[in-house]
């Protein structure tokens, strides 16, 4: 017979392995609950041990990872998923995977899923409400649960898509089902109030997709923001998230004559900055400009991009270990559990003091 390890009053020694267990070492088809029965565990404990170690004690790891060993498992192999119905596979469905905010959310989700044994299958939506449906049809019976990323569907389709496979929502809080969401509210505290400081008091608020959650979030902290520091708030749009909408948004700053603008996001804020340069307008003397996500690029531009920062990657994480929590049945998620990620204002060059003006104007 081949021996198994056994504890006995806090000593470890070998006895007889049953015959369940000798398949189960030869074939190393066990599961994470023959792992947790063995180890007088839970099943999210065994998950937790291979999937985010930190969150439990050494020894508690140790101690499944070594009975985990004895008994031949590996988290989530193909072999146990063809018996369990899974397919160790997590689907991420993304508005634009060309937009470098998305691209950072993808690239943490992804490695985070890949350290919990997943992987992923990612599909680009391109801003349509309607491939988003289609993408989660189609990819429902390939994954174990998908994160969509700013989802423009309704309420409604959304719990519909969650009745087709587990799902996590990022960006997009919709009754009943998990998100994680950034305070993008805060955000815009942060940043009216900056502009205000500066003297700003015409402001410029250049919206994003008129499905999008987030938009339809800052346009209304904007405007609550302003109005409470006594700011003239003005919105122009809707603007699709491109750096070209930007060029285009820029005649919509000059026409408004105001001093300060925010952007949806900072694609469209590098388009103003661009557009502004060639119209000979100077940033920040002229006009202050602020953007949201705080991507790479915007701290390349001349003037640097001062912009909300987006913890993008904390939440690409995030999103992956709710749905890993889910699709494990961790006692502890429920159904309506939702995370919430602080944002940060980067001040850089783009803002600036309301310029005095000249003697001439002053005289009238």
């Amino acid at each position: 017979m081949i021996p198994v390890a056994e504890t006995v009053n806090g000593n470890e020694r070998s006895r007889p392995a049953g015959a369940s267990e000798r398949i189960l070492r030869m074939t190393g088809q066990a599961t994470i609950y023959d792992v947790a029965r063995r180890a007088g565990v839970s099943p999210s404990t065994v998950s937790r041990a291979f999937h985010s170690p930190d969150l439990l004690r050494d020894e508690t790891r140790d101690h499944v990872r070594d009975v985990a060993r004895k008994l031949g498992y590996l988290p989530n192999r193909a072999a146990g998923g063809l018996r369990s119905g899974r397919t160790s596979t997590f689907g991420l469905v993304v508005p634009d995977v060309a937009n470098p905010f998305f691209a950072s959310l993808v690239k943490a989700a992804q490695a985070r899923a890949r350290s919990a044994d997943y992987a992923v299958l990612l599909v680009d939506a391109e801003e349509d409400p309607r491939l988003e449906e289609q993408a989660i049809d189609a990819i429902a019976k390939q994954v174990d649960g998908a994160i969509i990323f700013a989802p423009r569907m309704t309420d409604a389709n959304l719990r519909r898509a969650a009745r087709a496979t587990p799902l996590v929502l990022v960006n997009r809080p919709a009754g009943g089902i998990p998100s994680v969401v950034i305070d993008m509210v805060a955000g815009m505290r942060e940043a009216v109030p900056h502009l205000h400081a500066l003297g700003h008091r015409e402001c410029l608020y250049l919206g994003g997709p008129r499905g999008s959650w987030s938009n339809r979030q800052r346009r209304t902290a904007f405007r609550d923001a302003a109005r409470r520091l006594g700011m003239t708030a003005s919105v122009a749009g809707p603007f699709q998230p491109h750096f070209e909408s930007g060029l285009h948004a820029a005649d919509h700053v000059l026409a408004a004559s105001v001093t300060a603008v925010i952007a949806y996001n900072d694609l469209m804020a590098l388009g103003v900055l661009a557009r502004l340069a060639s119209r000979g307008v100077s940033v920040p003397a002229d006009i202050s400009v602020i953007g949201f996500d705080d991507i790479p690029m915007a701290a390349m531009t001349s003037p640097p991009l001062t912009t909300v920062a987006m913890p993008t990657e904390a939440a690409g994480r995030a999103a992956v270990d709710l749905l890993h929590a889910i699709v494990n049945h961790d006692p502890d998620t429920t159904a309506g559990d939702e995370d919430r990620l602080k944002t940060a204002l980067r001040v850089r060059g783009s803002t600036g003091p309301v310029s005095a003006p000249t003697s001439a104007a002053a005289t009238g």
